[in-house]
């Protein structure tokens, strides 16, 4: 079983950048893939980013590219999304997501994700 909470969302202005963290427990942690996915009221729930078990391979939606950036430690348990260049339409709640598998097949499937946080608000201002 693994648990996740996420943390570092807030409001930032067009241009900024915040760091969302993604804390998890349970040993299986380093042994699964990691994904976040970003929802806005009225619509579904879409991939951002994923990364594998060991971090050698790392997936980007096309709106991100270039903008953001997903990374994980295994040693802390924990995985990152640093965001950077913002823009109003990156507004939503972001979740992080694990599988039990190491590699991120199906990346944007939600039903292909074990365990989910209760996600974190991010508000970019124009």
């Amino acid at each position: 079983q693994v648990q996740l909470v996420e943390s570092g969302g807030g409001l930032v202005q067009a241009g900024g950048s915040l760091r969302l963290s993604c804390a998890a427990s349970g040993r299986t942690f380093s042994s699964g893939a990691m994904g976040w996915f970003r929802q806005v009221p009225g619509k579904e729930r879409e991939v951002v980013a994923a990364i594998t078990a060991s971090g050698g391979t790392t997936y980007y939606t096309d709106s991100v590219k270039a903008r953001f950036t997903i990374s994980r430690d295994n040693a802390k348990n924990t995985a990152y999304l640093q965001m950077n260049s913002l823009k109003p339409e990156d507004t939503a709640v972001y979740y992080c997501a694990a599988k039990r598998s190491p590699y991120i097949y199906q990346v944007a499937s939600t039903r292909a994700y074990d365990y989910w946080g209760q996600g974190t608000q991010v508000t970019v201002s124009s």
